[in-house]
């Protein structure tokens, strides 16, 4: 990642890790941006990814960063919407797993472009919703397992807040973010990999 992205990150991180709401929540919450942000600074000179993947993945660690710092069923603008528009329950977890398809559809896309023989069209396309929507149902697992050991003091971290459909519907928007994600930025993906990965 480049020194703006970093210093961007690490602000929201400091600013993150300030008393939350609860430390072994945010442990939780923020440990896939902290491993993310561990292996891509590993990879940098080995795999350097472009532009748009580091500033997708940024904006994803931002998002896993605020809801690790007030939990994702308490961020504070959220909570106004769902004032705002009657809603019964603060949807920033579902922002959250849209964000979890969007955002890493290009990582996976450019990884399979760049070291796999697939080229680009529709089994790319079907190949890349696919690994989205796979991690997106280890996370629930995560939060199985973690629910299972933890008991109640595992809530925050889950997020449900009482909703039956929220495992399958984390899933769904995990899906769609994929599918926009590589209908909305494939384009400009592809002008970036001629131009900064010639090889």
């Amino acid at each position: 990642m480049q020194l703006i992205q970093l210093a961007i990150l690490f602000t929201v991180m400091f600013w993150s890790i300030i008393r939350p709401f609860d430390m072994l929540t945010w442990i939780m919450e923020a440990a896939p941006a902290i491993i993310a942000v561990i292996i891509l600074s590993m990879t940098y000179k080995k795999f350097r990814f472009t532009r748009i993947v580091y500033w997708c993945v940024l904006i994803h660690c931002i998002i896993l960063l605020v809801g690790a710092h007030y939990t994702y069923a308490r961020v504070p603008l959220f909570d106004w919407f769902r004032e705002w528009f009657h809603l019964s329950r603060n949807n920033y977890d579902k922002l959250g797993h849209l964000a979890q398809g969007f955002f890493p559809a290009l990582v996976v896309r450019e990884i399979l472009l760049r070291t796999s023989p697939l080229r680009k069209g529709k089994w790319l396309f079907f190949l890349v919703v696919c690994v989205c929507l796979a991690v997106s149902a280890f996370y629930e697992f995560l939060e199985w397992w973690a629910g299972a050991a933890m008991g109640g003091s595992a809530d925050d971290f889950l997020g449900s807040q009482g909703y039956v459909w929220d495992t399958q519907s984390d899933m769904f928007l995990a899906m769609t973010g994929a599918v926009l994600s590589l209908i909305l930025l494939g384009g400009m993906h592809d002008r970036q990999i001629t131009e900064e990965c010639p090889s």
